[in-house]
């Protein structure tokens, strides 16, 4: 990393970043919004945002928020390498259920060096997705991020590809694991409850239906058509 910094900054610039991916091109990132992601208050929040700035990794938008700097977005960057390659480590090499590799990562990412960094991506043939799916930043801190929906948007007959799921709730991750349901998965919808309720969809070849609650089918990203 060009930039030393502290954990706790890492933790922030890389929710920016993921807070910065459901917003619209351009658009910044309110306080409260990282506040809300980061489990913290509106002050507490307000006041790291302003080391950020300090920092040169975020740029205040006024009276709308903040978005990364360049500089910002390779520490961001950075840190989610380290991250998704950790997790895809822990998953593929040592057999550590997806559920929780992620939480495992959180704590690993930080020390990770840029040695170790290299010697899993060759070990693992230098990946491209994490075991949710996510994208993995290459070595020159490049990510691919495709156009996805929300499964809890599609309506009865879509079909397409699941591709990512949200690694924040273990349980959702344990509720697909035990049905078989990973990204990669083609699939189609079958019905759907109004209101918000669960969507009933099939997975690659098998004809069993799976109810997906509005929740669960709102973490869960598709390609459509794919």
């Amino acid at each position: 990393m060009t930039l030393e910094v502290s954990s706790a900054v890492q933790d922030y610039a890389k929710a920016i970043y993921s807070l910065e991916q459901r917003c619209e091109k351009g658009s910044a990132v309110s306080t409260n919004a990282l506040a809300e992601r980061m489990g913290v208050s509106a002050a507490s929040a307000s006041s790291m945002v302003k080391k950020l700035d300090g920092l040169g990794l975020v740029e205040h938008v006024p009276y709308r928020g903040v978005v990364l700097t360049e500089r910002g977005l390779s520490v961001a960057l950075e840190v989610l390498r380290h991250h998704r390659l950790l997790e895809r480590y822990l998953a593929e090499e040592l057999g550590v259920p997806w559920d929780r590799v992620h939480d495992e990562a959180e704590v690993l990412e930080h020390v990770l060096s840029e040695e170790l960094e290299e010697l899993i991506a060759a070990k693992l043939g230098h990946p491209t997705h994490d075991p949710h799916g996510d994208p993995i930043p290459d070595a020159d801190l490049r990510i691919v991020e495709l156009a996805t929906v929300g499964m809890d948007t599609l309506t009865v007959g879509d079909t397409g590809r699941f591709v990512r799921v949200s690694d924040s709730d273990p349980e959702m991750l344990r509720y697909l694991g035990a049905r078989g349901i990973s990204p990669g998965e083609t699939f189609a919808i079958i019905d759907k409850q109004p209101f918000g309720g669960p969507v009933f969809a099939r997975f690659g070849d098998s004809d069993e239906v799976h109810p997906l609650g509005g929740r669960l089918a709102a973490a869960m990203r598709v390609e459509v058509g794919a």
